[in-house]
């Protein structure tokens, strides 16, 4: 996890658990906190969508609809720069 200008960054990797990478997404739209998942590598982005999927089914009772802006950034590893890409939430 890191933070970006106020903005929750959560790192999503091929093997982060979808339902708990899900409820952070949720407590982070009950707490008014923007989020932002990263994710390189097509498993990772795999893991993100399917875990904001499983967010909005925990927000939808409250009447939230939790939405995704999608983009790229840039990451700097140890070795390498990568494009990451971004899923900005949004509810």
């Amino acid at each position: 996890m890191g933070q970006d200008s106020g903005k929750k960054i959560l790192f999503v990797s091929s093997s982060t658990p979808v339902g708990k990478l899900g409820s952070a997404t949720a407590h982070a739209v009950y707490a008014g906190d923007p989020v932002e998942l990263r994710a390189i590598g097509a498993g990772a982005i795999s893991q993100a969508v399917k875990a904001i999927a499983v967010g909005r089914g925990y927000v939808a009772p409250q009447g939230v609809d939790l939405l995704a802006r999608i983009g790229f950034t840039d990451v700097t590893l140890p070795d390498k720069v990568v494009t990451a890409i971004t899923f900005d939430l949004i509810f």
